[in-house]
């Protein structure tokens, strides 16, 4: 009889694991956003860049009215950590926006951007940075030409950014407290192959 029970029980775990797999939910608490080119149906979008499927990745690469355009997620986070792989020019850029307040139009004013910008003319805020917030050395690692992975943690004024392993932003603020994530291109060619937010 108990091994009926513990039978039972089992199948009755992994039915509802299994349940919360197919709602994009793994294990240890990570929900996917994108996944191999799949996951545009996880966001709106605002702008014009020509976002798509290609190469088991979601591409944009042209840009008509040269606004920065983003994917932005339905649902709001507040304390999390997101994780993405992607792969940018030499020329892109791009970024991840936190805690939008403004989800119809996002910028690093109203959003905490990790940058990913590797000729951003003022290289004070380039590839690692928070923009407004946190600046990154004259010598930061370059994205382009490369797959890439980065790390954003949102952990009440606790922000952290950790681009390709190595820690490039650690401060504190308080500007923006919660609301979706942004994906951005404002040009040259980002593709993003993997994104994945776990709540704290």
């Amino acid at each position: 009889m108990k091994k009926v029970t513990f039978v039972a029980v089992a199948l009755a775990a992994a039915g509802l694991t299994g349940c919360e797999t197919m709602k994009g939910m793994m294990p240890g608490g990570w929900t996917t956003l994108v996944d191999n080119g799949k996951g545009l149906e996880n966001f709106d979008r605002v702008g014009n860049s020509n976002w798509r499927v290609e190469d088991g990745a979601i591409v944009a690469d042209r840009n008509p009215d040269k606004t920065p355009s983003y994917l932005v997620t339905r649902t709001s986070y507040s304390n999390y950590v997101v994780r993405a792989e992607f792969w940018a020019s030499n020329d892109a850029n791009s970024g991840i926006f936190n805690r939008c307040s403004n989800p119809k139009n996002p910028g690093d004013q109203v959003c905490y951007e990790a940058n990913i910008f590797d000729q951003r003319p003022d290289p004070t805020y380039a590839t690692g940075a928070i923009v407004r917030v946190a600046p990154v050395p004259k010598d930061f690692e370059r994205a382009g030409g490369k797959w890439n992975t980065m790390e954003v943690t949102m952990n009440g004024t606790h922000l952290m950014v950790v681009f390709n392993g190595k820690k490039t932003v650690d401060v504190q603020d308080s500007k923006h407290s919660s609301g979706p994530l942004g994906l951005q291109h404002g040009s040259g060619t980002i593709k993003w192959r993997k994104v994945e937010v776990k709540p704290l």
